[in-house]
């Protein structure tokens, strides 16, 4: 079974694209050097390659279990993630103050790509402590930071986000769970679903932050308080008490993902467990959009990391299986498969992916940097609203496209990919939970043209449109059909975006999908073209690595030749409207049968 290596330099190249130079001299950023950043990085590496690496694929067969009401994960979890934490990895993006190292969430984000290629069922704990880590700094209150926060940062504990229930999917307007109060503290009681690591045997203790109604509150999501549950009590001297009333009554078993234990918890069962309200009652969405949001764009990050990892599957098999000459060859010994048009068509379409997919999430996560700390209030605000408006899409389309390129490393692997032994079939089925958690890919295309688009008339997409354009033109010379190509899918987005701002929301609801795949392939051809100029440049310099600044130039061509006229299709599936999608009766879709 290969291990994962991590793209260092693809890494270290889309955080130049994204911005690097301007997040380092962001208020408190000022110790990010290219040199601290390089360190990190290669650590991480090296963690993620020679320990979560060679735990992945024994962790899919294994999984974690439930046994007399414990949760035992894989083996090699434990020490794992043991290291994890005394590696201070949780900690990267948060305050000193918490024992984290203050570097900037663009870093991190390159770090966590790296623990989700080399063993996503382990990188999920950690990605939603970092949520719930992110969402007790802005709106916990100072007795609750100093509570848990330093030892959610140091990883000693972890936390969960616990939103659904039975019969509620992704609608949080049915939450019930009840919280009645009770002193200082809430009585919790009711269920939740699909609880990512909701009962583990990794730390001490997890910090669970829970969605419930208190008995007055209105209907609706405006109804909903959010409360931290912990598994175990926190005495006033920061020791642990008794257990809370609340457990994991059964794991799911899934498609992928095995080793990530995911919970149906119990609140309250023999009482009511101790929860404690976090901020203000009925404001609970509100802060858990923080949470929400941060997991949407790592849960983007994912489709990246799966897609990575997928890529690297393949093309390892295609250099070293020998299968039928090539069209063309001349020669007397047989060369490897790679040397075929349609596995270097299909390798070449995982790179391109990749590559685009990696960028766009980490420029967004650069512009979040720039929205928490830049000095000036306007260019927060701008760049707050840029990556609110990338947030569905770097969700939605990077999980799409970690799917598809999954799909192709199976397809390279041909009759042996669908064996299970090749390790090509893993990657696939983990990445296809990635579309439909933190909020189904076809809800991301709701927010998107809803409160993104057509809420401000598109003001801010047209912002980032007219970005797009600025990089088309910068494509001159060798690069000026890469340009060119650029500008005609920004046409496209542009067109689409004028034509939901003039549509009726019904119109607007069945084009969504389409209009986000249309976003994302454009992005990404602007992230390409960025890459083509940057790459450009360096040659010219002299600088860096020629063939690695070539394969660049390779790459994005391919982008814009091949993915980027997609845009097109898209275009023309918003611009249908909702005819074919709401016109066809029950008795058409066979409803009757």
């Amino acid at each position: 079974m290969s291990d994962y290596v991590a793209p260092l330099k693809d890494m270290s190249f889309a955080l130049k694209l994204a911005g690097m130079d301007e997040v380092a001299a962001l208020p408190g950023y000022e110790e990010a050097s290219e040199d601290l950043i390089a360190a990190v990085l290669e650590e991480a590496g090296k963690f993620a390659h020679g320990v979560l690496s060679p735990i992945n694929w024994d962790g899919d067969r294994n999984g974690a279990v439930l046994e007399n009401g414990v949760v035992r994960t894989a083996p090699g979890w434990i020490n794992a993630y043991h290291q994890f934490a005394e590696g201070g990895w949780n900690g990267v993006p948060f305050d000193p103050e918490y024992g984290g190292q203050g570097l900037p969430w663009a870093v991190a984000t390159a770090v966590n790509e790296m623990w989700q290629g080399a063993n996503m069922a382990f990188g999920l704990c950690p990605l939603l402590n970092q949520g719930a880590c992110e969402l007790l700094s802005h709106y916990g209150s100072d007795d609750q930071k100093r509570t848990y926060l330093e030892k959610m940062v140091a990883g000693q504990w972890t936390g969960t986000m616990n939103l659904t229930e039975p019969g509620a999917g992704s609608d949080l307007s049915q939450v019930r769970t009840k919280a009645v109060k009770d002193g200082d503290v809430y009585r919790i009681t009711g269920s939740k679903i699909f609880i990512t690591y909701g009962d583990h045997d990794l730390t001490e203790n997890i910090i669970h932050l829970v969605l419930a109604r208190t008995p007055d509150a209105p209907p609706g999501v405006k109804g909903i308080s959010l409360f931290i549950v912990p598994k175990m009590l926190v005495n006033a001297d920061g020791s642990l008490g008794e257990r809370n009333d609340a457990r994991c009554v059964s794991l799911e078993h899934k498609l992928g993902i095995h080793a990530s234990p995911t919970a149906v918890m119990a609140f309250g069962d023999s009482g009511g467990a101790i929860g404690y309200l976090v901020g203000e009652e009925n404001r609970g969405i509100e802060y858990m959009f923080m949470m929400m949001n941060n997991a949407r764009l790592n849960v983007g990050l994912q489709g990246v990391a799966i897609s990575e990892r997928a890529y690297q599957k393949a093309l390892g098999y295609a250099k070293e299986r020998v299968q039928g000459k090539p069209v063309g060859f001349k020669g007397d010994k047989t060369p490897a498969i790679i040397g075929h048009a349609d596995v270097r068509r299909m390798l070449i379409t995982m790179k391109a992916l990749t590559e685009a997919t990696r960028a766009l999430a980490y420029y967004a996560m650069a512009q979040f940097d720039i929205a928490g700390r830049h000095a000036e209030a306007e260019v927060r605000a701008a760049a707050a609203d840029r990556v609110a408006l990338l947030t569905p899409v770097v969700k939605a389309w990077s999980t799409d496209v970690g799917v598809e390129v999954a799909s192709l490393g199976v397809q390279v692997h041909g009759g042996l990919g669908f064996v299970e032994e090749t390790g090509a079939a893993q990657y696939y089925r983990d990445a296809r939970i990635a579309p439909i958690y933190e909020g189904t890919n076809g809800i991301q295309a709701n927010d998107l043209v809803f409160r993104k688009v057509t809420r401000d008339k598109g003001a801010v997409a047209m912002g980032c449109i007219a970005d797009m354009r600025a990089t088309a033109a910068s494509a001159t010379g060798d690069l000026a059909p890469l340009g060119a190509a650029l500008v005609t899918g920004i046409d496209a987005l542009e067109a689409a975006t004028k034509s939901l701002v003039d549509s009726d929301p019904v119109t607007v609801a069945a084009v969504a999908y389409p209009y986000l795949r249309l976003f994302g392939t454009v992005a990404g051809g602007w992230m390409m073209t960025k890459a083509a100029v940057a790459a450009q440049a360096a040659l010219a310099a002299g600088e860096g690595d020629p063939e690695f600044a070539r394969a660049k130039l390779a790459t994005a061509t391919f982008y814009a030749t091949n993915i980027l006229p997609m845009a097109g299709g898209h275009l023309a599936a918003v611009q249908a409207g909702a005819a074919p999608v709401l016109t066809m009766t029950d008795e058409q879709f066979g409803i009757d049968l």
